[in-house]
């Protein structure tokens, strides 16, 4: 099939920022966002983890319902405000992807949700290469059961694209439009660390920690390096053209280091609601 995307196969960047606070990570992701030029800039993979472990709230949740801050502040788990919705994540013992695009740079979708497939197709690949019995929740569960139902944590429930491992479902994807660009970010776990992050809600969803799984418990025990390399190698694969290192420029590293001052305070990572 011929590629019909805007000018063919693209030529995006491969970011690799390393471990990070959660405010750091938060602001690089926004600034590499509102850096994108849907006409002029290359197409964004970055690669990042965290450090020291951090929950992070959906864009619209209210921190103050959905966690106990003070259980939070008495173990020193910090807590952000993701640019994307969804429910509480708990970012330990992870590899994190976030992409930034236009339209044009992939292939056409039918709807948003498909692109979800699009966006996410790399990760299935790279689970399947690692010799994992993964497929789509749309694709796997019987017909019937209930996807896309809202849920204070993140892991608790399944959207039509996430992954499964046999029935378990393995990381979480969330994705943010504008009018020309696409952001999405997502997680692919090391080790299953559901069952500490659970702790922090002021309402604990039963058996997640049976409901979701992670490299280290399906087997797979690579070294992080080797890791990328196999993500990336899938992304290259079913995304098409070239994955180029490359560094955060000045203007993305200005923008960040600006939007800082957001990520560390309480008014946008605590307020009831966020806009922005």
């Amino acid at each position: 099939m011929p590629d019909t995307r805007k000018n063919g196969p693209q030529r995006w960047r491969c970011i690799d920022t390393g471990p990070a606070d959660g405010p750091t990570n938060m602001a690089i992701d926004e600034a590499l966002l509102s850096s994108f030029d849907p006409n002029g800039s290359r197409p964004v993979l970055r690669l990042y983890g965290w450090a020291p472990a951090t929950l992070s709230l959906g864009r619209f949740q209210n921190a103050e319902q959905v966690l106990d801050l003070d259980r939070c502040h008495a173990a020193g788990v910090p807590v952000v405000r993701r640019i994307t919705g969804g429910g509480v994540i708990y970012h330990a013992a992870e590899l994190t992807y976030s992409l930034v695009c236009a339209p044009h740079h992939l292939p056409p979708a039918a709807s948003i949700k498909e692109s979800f497939r699009i966006l996410t197709s790399f990760l299935l690949s790279l689970y399947r290469q690692l010799g994992l019995d993964a497929s789509y929740a749309v694709d796997r569960l019987p017909p019937g059961t209930v996807l896309g139902e809202r849920t204070p944590f993140c892991f608790a429930g399944k959207e039509s694209y996430d992954i499964l491992i046999g029935d378990r479902k393995i990381g979480g994807n969330a994705q943010r439009r504008l009018k020309n660009a696409i952001f999405q970010h997502g997680s692919i776990p090391l080790r299953n660390m559901t069952d500490v992050g659970v702790r922090f809600l002021r309402e604990a969803p039963v058996g997640v920690k049976e409901g979701t799984t992670s490299l280290w418990e399906e087997g797979i025990r690579l070294e992080e390096g080797s890791l990328k390399d196999m993500l990336k190698a899938a992304f290259r694969e079913n995304q098409g053209g070239t994955l180029e290192t490359g560094t955060i420029s000045s203007r993305e590293e200005d923008v960040a280091g600006e939007l800082l001052v957001k990520y560390r305070g309480a008014a946008w990572n605590l307020g009831e609601t966020s806009g922005g």
